[in-house]
């Protein structure tokens, strides 16, 4: 006769744990979503998330693998703590290419588990018994809607933040050269209601510009002119816009007089700051939404051209959260059937569509920061173009 040991305490820490879980479970099945969530729904909804994240865990994983052994020499030759590797570099690579490739999982767990489904004539059960295929798809659109509302937050405000950090790491441990700009040319925006600045040429290291003018139009006239030989940042002071001007003279047009004042040195209050101008590759990653609205609104009124690539950001975040809605469609309508391949065909089609919008979505960015086209259509173009595809696939599909 064998006698079972319990560790003592260990019905403590369990008993809290179930009593909890059967709470939830009852809350749940009094609460008006039971009526519309069914376990069948419950059941397919566990499936696409589970093998979701399974996906992504296992794809993400293979990946740090690489990227660990690719990057082990450069870590040791530039002296990188193990702690800002794992937290700082490794901590924010796995959301941020989970986020990326989000679309690509996202379709491939559909067309994994439903052509499984399929196989084992779960989906003809489920027909059989009076389900419809928009029945069916409920639990998938469930599904995608929690996949694109974890995408959006992750985009909009977790990955931003951590990209701070990441990049900073690879500036100083992986990347040979900085990607920090250190001078910009020919830099000319509004910096107030009428108000003009224009710098030749302003060099980071020291804050400074120069070939520095300023204009003040009133009702389309220029009544002020200042030129100075530099224009230097004070990081110092407590105004983030404090400058200050040297070698300066100022001609105000009054009338038809003309006065003039010349100076060594002045302290002004410009509403610009060298971040206005000083626009670093991969920048538009680093910002969040909020960020991002802020920084394009302004530098539009500024008459700022150059912020294509933080526009297609902006708009890619929320065209990117949509994806999953129209890749699901899609992976559905394929894998429904039973096919006499097995899930060999429907994965190939469902991976060859995958990377299809992946490709598109990047050379449509492409277009919109190199050429004319606006960068809300160039962003929403693979989504436009593959919901028409998910439309005639939707009606395509077995009844």
């Amino acid at each position: 006769m064998k006698l079972k040991v319990r560790k003592p305490g260990f019905d403590k820490f369990l008993k809290p744990i179930a009593n909890g879980l059967g709470k939830l479970r009852k809350a749940w099945e009094q609460s008006p979503a039971s009526k519309y969530v069914m376990r069948i729904d419950r059941y397919i909804i566990a499936k696409f998330l589970g093998t979701y994240i399974f996906a992504i865990a296992l794809i993400i994983s293979i990946a740090v693998v690489f990227d660990f052994n690719e990057n082990l020499d450069r870590f040791v030759q530039n002296n990188a703590p193990m702690n800002r590797v794992f937290f700082d570099y490794y901590l924010n690579f796995i959301p941020y290419f989970s986020n990326l490739f989000s679309p690509l999982f996202v379709f491939i767990s559909v067309i994994f588990f439903t052509t499984k489904l399929a196989d084992n004539s779960e989906i003809i059960a489920m027909m059989s018994n009076g389900m419809s295929f928009n029945r069916i798809m409920r639990p998938y659109l469930i599904s995608a809607a929690i996949v694109s509302l974890a995408t959006f937050y992750l985009g909009s405000e977790v990955i931003p933040k951590g990209n701070v950090a990441r990049v900073k790491f690879e500036n100083q441990y992986k990347r040979r050269k900085s990607q920090v700009v250190n001078y910009a040319q020919d830099v000319q925006l509004e910096v107030d209601s009428g108000v003009i600045a224009y710098i030749g040429r302003f060099e980071n290291i020291n804050k400074t510009g120069y070939q520095f003018s300023l204009d003040k139009f009133v009702n389309k006239k220029l009544v002020s002119h200042l030129t100075a030989n530099s224009i230097t940042y004070d990081t110092l002071a407590d105004d983030r816009y404090h400058w200050v001007i040297k070698d300066y003279t100022v001609r105000e047009l009054k009338g038809m007089r003309e006065f003039i004042t010349r100076g060594s040195r002045i302290d002004s209050i410009i509403k610009m700051e060298p971040t206005d101008f000083l626009i670093a590759k991969g920048q538009e990653g680093t910002l969040t939404s909020a960020q991002l609205t802020e920084y394009i609104e302004k530098q539009k009124q500024r008459g700022f051209a150059n912020i294509k690539q933080f526009e297609v950001e902006y708009h890619r975040r929320i065209a990117q959260s949509f994806a999953a809605f129209i890749l699901t469609i899609i992976g559905l309508s394929l894998s429904v059937q039973k096919r006499k391949g097995g899930m060999g065909i429907s994965l190939g089609i469902g991976l060859t569509l995958s990377f299809g919008y992946i490709l598109f979505q990047t050379i449509s960015s492409t277009f919109a920061i190199n050429a004319n086209v606006p960068p809300m259509l160039a962003v929403w173009m693979p989504n436009i173009l593959f919901t028409f595809i998910a439309i005639y696939l939707y009606y395509k599909a077995p009844r």
